[in-house]
């Protein structure tokens, strides 16, 4: 059901996720996704321990075959050329779940967002956040009832350690987005 689609991949600052994500990437390549990689302007010049920020660019232009968006201006043209049939963020940051949630369009992701609602299609939203059942359990809550806005079922990372702490299920996503391209919420959520 996928094969053929325009897909943006987006990816936000959890560092220590991105390597999980992706092979999910290359799934959704080898499934004959159309994939359009955006790095927030963070992700792009940021070297960590888990990756960096160079080789992970490098890496998603050859999987995909695509320049990677990284900025603002770069993210704006998705909404008017409607460039992507569906918008995922993987992983999504609690930082990006309360933008989202409150309307802020301040960086490439959040205006890729942004420019992809305002053509009735689907985003699914994978978080990845040390604080996703604190402060941003409120934003999670608002964007569960906007419009085609869709979650990655999560549970909690490391509930000994880290108790608000959640982390999508990433291997989800391509069921997720079957059921967003319908207009339905992939059941469970809360796993």
């Amino acid at each position: 059901m996928l094969k053929n689609l325009k897909v943006g991949v987006a990816m936000t600052g959890s560092f220590c996720t991105i390597p999980q994500v992706l092979p999910v990437v290359e799934d959704l390549v080898k499934e004959g996704c159309d994939v359009y990689p955006i790095l927030s302007e963070i992700v792009s010049v940021t070297n960590t321990r888990f990756i960096q920020a160079d080789e992970l660019i490098r890496t998603l232009e050859i999987l995909t075959d695509k320049k990677v968006i990284t900025s603002i201006k770069e993210a704006e043209p998705i909404g008017p050329n409607k460039l992507l049939d569906i918008l995922a963020v993987i992983p999504c940051t609690g930082n990006t779940l309360a933008k989202l949630a409150n309307g802020i369009t301040d960086s490439s992701v959040t205006m890729a967002v942004k420019a992809h609602l305002r053509n009735d299609r689907p985003v699914v939203l994978g978080p990845s956040t040390n604080d996703g059942l604190g402060a941003n359990l409120k934003n999670i809550g608002l964007l569960m009832n906007m419009k085609n806005i869709y979650f990655i079922p999560f549970n909690k990372d490391a509930p000994h350690s880290k108790k608000n702490s959640l982390i999508a299920n990433f291997e989800l996503l391509k069921p997720v987005m079957e059921s967003a391209l319908e207009k339905k919420q992939y059941q469970p959520v809360l796993m």
